[in-house]
Protein backbone atom coordinates (compact mmCIF):
# COMPACT_ATOMS: atom_id res chain seq x y z
CA UNK A 1 0.00 0.00 0.00
CA UNK A 2 2.80 2.27 0.66
CA UNK A 3 4.39 1.80 -2.49
CA UNK A 4 1.02 2.76 -4.40
CA UNK A 5 0.55 6.18 -1.95
CA UNK A 6 4.24 6.86 -3.06
CA UNK A 7 3.13 6.59 -7.07
CA UNK A 8 0.11 8.67 -6.88
CA UNK A 9 1.06 11.04 -4.78
CA UNK A 10 3.68 11.81 -7.50
CA UNK A 11 1.03 11.67 -9.61
CA UNK A 12 1.64 15.25 -12.11
CA UNK A 13 -0.33 18.27 -11.26
CA UNK A 14 -3.31 17.47 -13.98
CA UNK A 15 -4.27 14.37 -13.27
CA UNK A 16 -6.10 15.41 -10.29
CA UNK A 17 -9.04 13.53 -10.93
CA UNK A 18 -7.73 9.63 -10.87
CA UNK A 19 -4.87 10.94 -8.35
CA UNK A 20 -8.06 12.08 -5.89
CA UNK A 21 -9.53 8.91 -7.17
CA UNK A 22 -6.94 6.36 -6.44
CA UNK A 23 -6.48 8.32 -2.63
CA UNK A 24 -9.87 7.93 -1.45
CA UNK A 25 -9.97 4.35 -2.62
CA UNK A 26 -6.83 3.89 -0.45
CA UNK A 27 -8.23 5.65 2.87
CA UNK A 28 -11.38 3.58 2.62
CA UNK A 29 -9.34 0.33 1.92
CA UNK A 30 -7.32 0.98 4.90
CA UNK A 31 -10.72 1.28 6.84
CA UNK A 32 -11.83 -2.44 5.90
CA UNK A 33 -11.28 -5.44 8.22
CA UNK A 34 -8.60 -7.84 7.50
CA UNK A 35 -10.31 -10.93 5.82
CA UNK A 36 -13.15 -9.14 4.78
CA UNK A 37 -14.93 -10.24 1.20
CA UNK A 38 -14.19 -7.79 -1.25
CA UNK A 39 -15.37 -7.40 -4.84
CA UNK A 40 -14.50 -5.07 -7.37
CA UNK A 41 -16.77 -4.52 -10.01
CA UNK A 42 -15.53 -3.64 -13.68
CA UNK A 43 -12.30 -4.14 -12.22
CA UNK A 44 -10.50 -3.70 -15.55
CA UNK A 45 -6.85 -3.81 -15.24
CA UNK A 46 -7.66 -3.88 -11.05
CA UNK A 47 -4.91 -0.71 -10.24
CA UNK A 48 -6.73 -1.18 -6.51
CA UNK A 49 -5.46 -5.34 -5.78
CA UNK A 50 -2.94 -4.25 -3.40
CA UNK A 51 -4.50 -1.71 -1.39
CA UNK A 52 -7.28 -5.01 -0.46
CA UNK A 53 -4.60 -7.60 0.24
CA UNK A 54 -5.35 -7.94 3.49
CA UNK A 55 -8.73 -9.21 2.16
CA UNK A 56 -10.58 -11.04 0.26
CA UNK A 57 -10.05 -9.49 -2.73
CA UNK A 58 -12.18 -10.67 -5.69
CA UNK A 59 -12.42 -9.06 -9.15
CA UNK A 60 -15.25 -8.41 -11.58
CA UNK A 61 -15.15 -7.61 -15.17
CA UNK A 62 -17.11 -8.16 -18.90
CA UNK A 63 -13.72 -8.19 -20.48
CA UNK A 64 -15.06 -6.55 -23.51
CA UNK A 65 -12.33 -3.45 -23.83
CA UNK A 66 -9.30 -3.10 -26.01
CA UNK A 67 -6.08 -2.85 -24.32
CA UNK A 68 -5.94 0.69 -25.35
CA UNK A 69 -8.79 1.64 -23.15
CA UNK A 70 -7.64 0.08 -20.11
CA UNK A 71 -6.06 2.54 -17.79
CA UNK A 72 -2.54 -0.36 -17.15
CA UNK A 73 -3.30 -1.36 -21.38
CA UNK A 74 -4.22 -4.94 -20.00
CA UNK A 75 -6.80 -6.69 -18.11
CA UNK A 76 -5.68 -8.18 -14.59
CA UNK A 77 -6.53 -11.33 -13.20
CA UNK A 78 -10.76 -11.28 -13.34
CA UNK A 79 -12.82 -13.91 -11.11
CA UNK A 80 -16.41 -13.23 -12.46
CA UNK A 81 -16.58 -12.62 -15.99
CA UNK A 82 -20.30 -11.44 -16.50
CA UNK A 83 -22.26 -8.82 -16.94
CA UNK A 84 -22.47 -6.71 -13.84
CA UNK A 85 -26.65 -6.90 -13.42
CA UNK A 86 -26.71 -10.44 -13.03
CA UNK A 87 -23.40 -11.86 -10.68
CA UNK A 88 -23.56 -15.02 -10.51
CA UNK A 89 -23.16 -15.15 -6.89
CA UNK A 90 -25.58 -15.64 -4.22
CA UNK A 91 -27.12 -13.34 -1.95
CA UNK A 92 -24.81 -11.25 0.47
CA UNK A 93 -21.19 -12.85 -1.00
CA UNK A 94 -19.51 -9.66 0.23
CA UNK A 95 -18.72 -7.38 2.48
CA UNK A 96 -17.27 -4.48 0.40
CA UNK A 97 -18.33 -3.86 -3.31
CA UNK A 98 -16.13 -1.15 -4.84
CA UNK A 99 -17.21 0.30 -7.99
CA UNK A 100 -15.31 2.94 -9.94
CA UNK A 101 -15.92 4.58 -13.06
CA UNK A 102 -18.21 1.90 -14.43
CA UNK A 103 -21.95 3.22 -14.10
CA UNK A 104 -21.54 5.53 -17.20
CA UNK A 105 -20.51 2.07 -18.72
CA UNK A 106 -23.55 0.32 -18.45
CA UNK A 107 -26.58 0.65 -19.84
CA UNK A 108 -28.66 -0.15 -17.18
CA UNK A 109 -27.41 1.48 -14.46
CA UNK A 110 -29.81 1.93 -11.90
CA UNK A 111 -30.28 -2.18 -11.83
CA UNK A 112 -26.38 -2.09 -10.70
CA UNK A 113 -27.04 -0.49 -7.60
CA UNK A 114 -29.95 -2.91 -6.32
CA UNK A 115 -27.44 -5.71 -8.05
CA UNK A 116 -25.16 -4.18 -5.43
CA UNK A 117 -27.57 -4.22 -2.77
CA UNK A 118 -28.41 -7.98 -3.45
CA UNK A 119 -24.43 -9.24 -3.39
CA UNK A 120 -23.84 -6.91 -0.16
CA UNK A 121 -24.76 -8.30 3.56
CA UNK A 122 -26.42 -6.26 6.56
CA UNK A 123 -24.03 -3.81 6.82
CA UNK A 124 -22.07 -4.01 4.12
CA UNK A 125 -19.94 -1.15 2.68
CA UNK A 126 -20.29 0.26 -1.29
CA UNK A 127 -17.64 2.31 -2.26
CA UNK A 128 -18.75 3.77 -5.32
CA UNK A 129 -17.29 6.42 -8.03
CA UNK A 130 -18.40 7.75 -11.39
CA UNK A 131 -18.15 11.08 -13.59
CA UNK A 132 -20.39 13.67 -12.94
CA UNK A 133 -19.44 14.89 -16.95
CA UNK A 134 -16.77 13.09 -19.38
CA UNK A 135 -16.17 13.07 -22.74
CA UNK A 136 -16.75 9.54 -24.50
CA UNK A 137 -14.00 7.16 -23.60
CA UNK A 138 -14.25 3.49 -24.13
CA UNK A 139 -16.62 3.44 -26.90
CA UNK A 140 -18.63 1.97 -27.67
CA UNK A 141 -19.54 1.50 -23.81
CA UNK A 142 -20.57 4.61 -23.04
CA UNK A 143 -24.15 5.31 -22.58
CA UNK A 144 -24.52 8.37 -20.05
CA UNK A 145 -22.96 11.40 -19.08
CA UNK A 146 -22.59 11.41 -15.77
CA UNK A 147 -24.17 11.19 -11.94
CA UNK A 148 -25.33 14.20 -9.60
CA UNK A 149 -25.74 13.81 -5.55
CA UNK A 150 -29.41 13.60 -6.33
CA UNK A 151 -29.13 10.40 -8.21
CA UNK A 152 -27.10 8.80 -5.52
CA UNK A 153 -29.20 9.59 -3.04
CA UNK A 154 -32.24 8.82 -5.12
CA UNK A 155 -31.26 5.57 -6.13
CA UNK A 156 -29.07 4.14 -3.51
CA UNK A 157 -31.70 4.80 -0.81
CA UNK A 158 -34.18 2.89 -2.72
CA UNK A 159 -32.05 -0.24 -3.32
CA UNK A 160 -31.55 0.11 0.61
CA UNK A 161 -28.13 2.13 1.61
CA UNK A 162 -28.36 4.39 4.05
CA UNK A 163 -25.37 6.54 5.52
CA UNK A 164 -24.93 7.98 2.22
CA UNK A 165 -21.53 10.19 2.12
CA UNK A 166 -21.52 11.87 -1.55
CA UNK A 167 -17.95 14.06 -1.98
CA UNK A 168 -16.83 16.42 -5.06
CA UNK A 169 -13.95 15.34 -6.76
CA UNK A 170 -12.60 19.01 -5.89
CA UNK A 171 -14.44 21.75 -7.55
CA UNK A 172 -15.28 23.71 -10.73
CA UNK A 173 -12.17 25.92 -10.89
CA UNK A 174 -10.45 22.51 -11.04
CA UNK A 175 -12.38 21.34 -13.89
CA UNK A 176 -12.40 24.60 -15.96
CA UNK A 177 -8.52 23.82 -15.74
CA UNK A 178 -8.47 20.62 -16.58
CA UNK A 179 -10.68 21.95 -20.09
CA UNK A 180 -8.11 24.80 -20.10
CA UNK A 181 -5.63 21.93 -20.27
CA UNK A 182 -7.58 19.76 -22.83
CA UNK A 183 -7.91 22.59 -25.37
CA UNK A 184 -4.40 23.33 -25.81
CA UNK A 185 -4.10 19.44 -25.94
CA UNK A 186 -6.30 19.40 -28.83
CA UNK A 187 -5.55 22.19 -30.56
CA UNK A 188 -1.71 21.21 -31.02
CA UNK A 189 -0.06 22.71 -34.43
CA UNK A 190 -0.04 19.89 -37.22
CA UNK A 191 -2.50 17.91 -35.01
CA UNK A 192 -5.74 19.50 -36.51
CA UNK A 193 -5.74 18.29 -39.97
CA UNK A 194 -5.73 22.31 -41.51
CA UNK A 195 -4.66 23.21 -44.52
CA UNK A 196 -0.22 23.78 -43.72
CA UNK A 197 -1.15 27.65 -44.29
CA UNK A 198 -3.51 27.86 -41.64
CA UNK A 199 -2.00 25.54 -39.19
CA UNK A 200 1.56 28.04 -39.48
CA UNK A 201 -0.78 30.81 -39.01
CA UNK A 202 -1.61 29.29 -36.11
CA UNK A 203 1.12 28.04 -34.41
CA UNK A 204 2.49 31.77 -32.54
CA UNK A 205 -1.01 32.11 -31.68
CA UNK A 206 -1.00 28.47 -29.74
CA UNK A 207 2.68 29.41 -28.51
CA UNK A 208 1.09 32.88 -26.91
CA UNK A 209 -1.56 31.15 -25.33
CA UNK A 210 0.45 28.05 -23.85
CA UNK A 211 1.62 29.83 -20.91
CA UNK A 212 -1.78 30.80 -19.98
CA UNK A 213 -4.33 28.08 -20.71
CA UNK A 214 -1.91 25.15 -19.69
CA UNK A 215 -0.20 26.95 -16.95
CA UNK A 216 -1.55 30.20 -15.44
CA UNK A 217 -5.05 29.28 -15.74
CA UNK A 218 -4.41 25.81 -13.84
CA UNK A 219 -2.48 27.43 -11.47
CA UNK A 220 -4.86 29.62 -10.32
CA UNK A 221 -7.77 27.79 -10.67
CA UNK A 222 -6.00 25.59 -8.10
CA UNK A 223 -5.77 28.24 -5.58
CA UNK A 224 -9.42 29.78 -6.14
CA UNK A 225 -11.22 26.24 -6.07
CA UNK A 226 -11.35 25.89 -1.85
CA UNK A 227 -13.56 28.88 -2.48
CA UNK A 228 -15.63 26.97 -4.88
CA UNK A 229 -19.11 26.07 -1.99
CA UNK A 230 -21.41 24.93 -4.93
CA UNK A 231 -18.70 22.49 -7.06
CA UNK A 232 -21.84 22.32 -9.79
CA UNK A 233 -19.17 21.42 -12.46
CA UNK A 234 -17.09 18.90 -10.67
CA UNK A 235 -15.25 16.39 -12.47
CA UNK A 236 -17.32 13.58 -10.39
CA UNK A 237 -17.90 12.28 -7.56
CA UNK A 238 -16.49 9.97 -4.35
CA UNK A 239 -19.31 7.82 -2.91
CA UNK A 240 -20.02 5.52 0.41
CA UNK A 241 -23.11 3.71 1.46
CA UNK A 242 -24.17 0.88 3.91
CA UNK A 243 -26.50 -1.94 2.86
CA UNK A 244 -28.93 -2.22 5.53
CA UNK A 245 -31.21 -5.51 5.73
CA UNK A 246 -34.76 -4.59 6.58
CA UNK A 247 -35.28 -4.49 10.00
CA UNK A 248 -31.83 -4.08 11.32
CA UNK A 249 -30.71 -2.11 13.51
CA UNK A 250 -29.75 1.29 11.93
Amino acid sequence: MRKFLRKITHSDFFAFNLRNRDLWVAAQAAKVPSGARVLDIGAGSAPYRALFSHCNYRTQDFIALNSDQLRDGRYGQIDIVCDAKEIPVANESFDVVLCTEVLEHHPEPITLIFEFARILGNDGVLLLTAPLGSGIHQEPYHYYGGYTPYWYGRFLSEAGFSDITIEANEGSFRHYAQESIRFMQMARPFSLGMPLVCELAWLPFWILLLPVLAGLIPFVAKLLDRFDQEKRFTVGYHVRALKRTSGAAA
